[in-house]
């Protein structure tokens, strides 16, 4: 009863602040969710081991079906899921089973097979969907200049407002994020098309100051330029599709990844960290805007998860992973004692880290 209050509640919420756009983000989330675990459960069953409970969320049930021996769930609270394999009960030694279809019976390598399908499967959902993405098109700002700054490398040169950047470096342009990408401090060879002309500008980008990923300033290439308000749709398709699908996965891991490093080194603000209010925020507000914008923020958290789930934390995929590294490499489990407290302690750490995520996500709700 409490289960179904609680979810009760967060509808309410959701629908009144994001009207109907917040299913769409319940869905995704809890597709990305179900892909993470039909990685684990693909895994143990391709390895003969026995799936007792295949669940997307947590709480009491709404709907059950048994099939092959294996209890699909359907739980009252949407942000969470998992797998139980026979004979997997790391707390509790004495619920281990050893038989030929448990758990327990595998090796550490098999054991980290199963382990990491899941975040492997998060990233390649994540490239799936920007496949679809690639070829539904997205709707970015078009190459052409509504704004060129005084004494700046563009007006030196001789660019105009309402010029369209066709090339750079014999690099063809469709939309005006790809040109920062492409600027070197060496002179540039710029096509672009002025009315009914295409002109060539040879012109040397200019060191200032800019807003990177994470809101920290840098130096950065500029010409002095921004864009027009005009939006343009960027599509992919064939093989095409498949290279901007491996750089936006290549791309958003990394910048993932930085992101934790920045974090853990303090070059970043913990402030900036954002949990699940910010997910739902970012996601019903994409789906507001577009198929194509919902996907790609799916995408983007599909990755978030799959790199997470990947840390060295107990309660992890990635701390059971390590644990599993260890017994592979002494021929013996880690201790229990230190298995309990590593566990809890993960565990405290995880929640501490969403509730100060949570708490940031209020602050930041609030500011608004």
């Amino acid at each position: 009863m409490k289960s179904l209050l609680f979810l009760l509640i967060i509808l309410i919420l959701g629908l009144k602040f994001y009207s109907v756009q917040f299913l769409a983000t319940i869905f995704a989330i809890s597709f990305l969710i179900f892909f993470h675990e039909l990685g684990h459960f693909l895994a143990a069953k391709s390895l003969g081991i026995r799936v007792e409970i295949f669940s997307i969320g947590f709480g009491k049930s709404l709907f059950e079906r048994e099939f092959k021996n294996t209890k699909y769930r359907l739980s009252v609270l949407p942000l969470g899921g998992y797998v139980k394999l026979k004979g997997q009960d790391d707390l509790n030694p004495a619920l281990r089973n050893y038989d030929k279809d448990s758990y327990g019976s595998l090796s550490p390598l098999q054991k980290i097979y199963i382990l990491f399908a899941g975040p492997f499967f998060n990233l390649l959902l994540a490239f799936l969907l920007y496949i679809a993405i690639a070829n539904l098109g997205l709707e970015k700002a078009s190459a052409k200049i509504g704004f060129i700054a005084p004494n700046s490398a563009a007006q030196e040169m001789g660019l105009l407002e309402g010029d369209i950047i066709k090339s750079i470096n014999g690099v063809k342009i469709q939309s005006f994020d790809e040109i920062p990408t492409l600027l070197t401090p060496n002179a540039l060879i710029i096509e672009i098309q002025r009315e009914e002309k295409l002109l060539n500008f040879l012109i040397a980008p200019k060191t200032g100051q800019a807003y990177n990923e994470f809101g920290q300033i840098m130096p950065k290439l500029q010409l002095g330029i921004a864009p027009s308000n005009e939006k343009i749709s960027v599509s992919y398709t064939g093989l095409q599709s498949l290279s901007y699908a491996l750089d936006e996965s290549i791309k958003a891991s990394t910048l993932i990844i930085k992101g934790l490093f920045k974090l853990i080194n303090g070059d970043i603000e913990a402030k900036n960290l954002g949990g699940i209010i910010t997910m739902v925020d970012l996601t019903s507000k994409a789906a507001e805007i577009s198929l194509s914008w919902l996907l790609f923020i799916t995408a983007l958290i599909s990755i978030n998860l799959g790199i997470l789930n990947l840390l060295p934390i107990p309660m992890l995929d990635g701390g059971h992973i390590l644990f599993n590294f260890y017994a592979l490499i002494f021929k013996k489990e880690v201790p229990q004692k230190a298995f309990e407290y590593l566990s809890y302690g993960g565990m405290a750490l995880l929640l501490s880290l969403m509730l100060f995520a949570t708490f940031n996500d209020i602050v930041r709700l609030t500011q608004n």
